[in-house]
């Protein structure tokens, strides 16, 4: 009568002792804020791919072969087409790529926010693309990071991370903050500052894999490569997370130096004159990056 009995003891701690090991590996592997598994940068023609939680691979296919046509003398535009490995398109990337020895930028700000089409009525550039982010307050809004508009700073800058676009009459150049702090006694004619960087100095990756949260969202990319072109991008399907953008552009066949992510959701949007052309964003914006020819 008691081996039986024995046996069921034995037998039932054997159980509990299974479900607590279990138990506690499951709890391993779910603890909130865990690490997760690095993600891989893929090969140039894929974005980045996080282990822990897949992200379907993301292939550069362009439009029409090199993909580059000429607009206008110094202004070439490209569209590259998005797709997934199941071959479902899922993005599409609107590139206008500036050879400033024919065009210059500025930026214009407002404290209360207009369209696209009314800054470039007000303003007759040739290009109109949305600028950084940009709080709220008693119904005025105003630049995150600093702005200078025709020589005037306002807002305080970024300290230690971001980058800035900084305009001179000479041309304008994208920096890294981190790298090259802005210094208050440059004599600028116009800069904006914004976060976070996509591509570092060098084409070195600027978004790393520890910091990908899997948001996708409409995105805004303001780039030099090395060349000295400045590079406008759009991506308004939502797609891409910023790790995401930044392994593709790091990557791509764009020949990056510096690539700067600017305010993207409902912001993101662009405006080009001739020929016309826009992306809208769904609200007015405070303040943006204009293009003009020399």
């Amino acid at each position: 009568m008691l081996r039986p009995i024995s046996f069921l003891l034995h037998s039932w701690l054997v159980l509990v002792l299974i479900g607590s090991f279990s138990s506690i590996v499951y709890y391993i592997k779910n603890e909130p804020g865990a690490a997760e598994a690095p993600a891989e940068i893929l090969t140039p023609s894929v974005a980045a791919r996080d282990t822990s939680t897949p992200v379907p691979k993301v292939f550069n296919i362009p439009a029409t072969g090199p993909g580059w046509s000429l607009l206008q003398p110094g202004l070439e535009r490209r569209v590259i087409e998005i797709y997934n490995d199941q071959n479902q398109h899922v993005e599409s990337i609107h590139l206008w790529r500036i050879d400033q020895k024919y065009f210059r930028l500025d930026v214009a700000y407002h404290d209360t926010p207009e369209t696209l089409d009314a800054w470039q009525k007000e303003t007759n550039a040739a290009m109109v693309v949305n600028g950084g982010y940009y709080s709220i307050a008693s119904e005025t809004y105003f630049p995150d990071g600093l702005t200078i508009v025709n020589g005037k700073a306002s807002g305080r800058s970024f300290n230690g991370f971001g980058g800035m676009l900084a305009i001179q009459p000479s041309g304008a150049e994208l920096r890294w903050l981190v790298e090259q702090p802005y210094d208050p006694y440059e004599p600028l004619h116009a800069a904006l500052q914004s976060f976070p960087i996509l591509v570092r100095p060098g084409g070195e990756l600027g978004f790393g894999a520890e910091r990908e949260n899997h948001v996708g969202a409409r995105r805004t990319v303001i780039a030099q490569d090395k060349d000295g072109h400045i590079l406008l991008m759009v991506a308004p399907q939502g797609y891409f997370t910023l790790h995401q953008l930044s392994g593709y552009l790091t990557e791509s066949d764009l020949n990056l130096d510096i690539a700067v992510n600017l305010d993207g959701g409902g912001s993101t949007g662009i405006l080009v004159a001739n020929p016309r052309e826009m992306i809208s964003p769904t609200r007015p914006i405070p303040f943006v990056i204009l293009v003009y020819p020399r």
